[in-house]
């Protein structure tokens, strides 16, 4: 084998094991909380536990790597959307997309979520889909589809609202998200409102306080 086939193989052998461990983790954490160790996650996975440590040199890094996966894809979502015809319709999907994301991945939000939003790549990540939903509801605004003080942040911080206040339904009534969903998007866009109390919020802090 040449050096260029070897290393072509060995490329695709780390993308494989990121893939096995990912999945893994992902499902080991919902199922069992974040105090899942490493050992299992590589056990479940299929892989020797240093593996897991070539790929990931912390539980922090590995719980970010799973975050990271859910915001790449809102952010691509988001960037597809932008080019469409239809800025009220782009918006409503992109929320649409998010939220069922949410409720399809309760657990493992609800497990995951906080602990990974205090890794700065994480914090960098939704701060990006904050700018990408932006240029989304500007052009809503802009087109009188939404509210004038409603902002990019504004709405994907909405996704996690709108998928809390559904959560406590799902279990019975997986789809209760989308009444949710609805009632929010009849409140963005409200004509002749009066002004939202309090500044919109602009770039996401870097450290989130756990809760007391």
């Amino acid at each position: 084998m040449t050096g260029t086939a070897a290393g072509a193989g060995q490329r695709a052998d780390m993308v494989r094991n990121r893939r096995l461990l990912l999945g893994a983790a992902t499902a080991a954490f919902a199922e069992l909380g974040v105090e899942v160790s490493m050992g299992e996650i590589a056990q479940r996975a299929g892989l020797a536990k240093g593996t897991v440590f070539r790929h990931f040199a912390s539980k922090e890094d590995l719980l970010a790597a799973i975050m990271l996966q859910l915001l790449d894809r809102l952010t691509s979502t988001a960037d597809r959307l932008l080019h469409a015809d239809d800025a009220a319709a782009a918006l409503r999907e992109f929320m649409t997309t998010g939220v069922e994301a949410l409720a399809a991945d309760r657990a493992f939000c609800e497990v995951v979520g906080r602990p990974s939003l205090q890794h700065p790549e994480v914090r960098d990540a939704i701060n990006h889909l904050c700018d990408v939903a932006e240029a989304l509801t500007a052009r809503a605004r802009e087109r009188g589809a939404v509210r004038d003080d409603v902002t990019g942040t504004d709405v994907v911080l909405l996704l996690g609202g709108i998928h809390q206040t559904a959560a406590p339904l799902l279990a019975a009534q997986p789809q209760a998200w989308r009444r949710y969903l609805e009632l929010a998007l009849d409140g963005l866009h409200v004509p002749n409102a009066g002004a939202l109390p309090e500044q919109p919020p602009c770039r996401l802090p870097r450290h989130v306080p756990e809760p007391t």
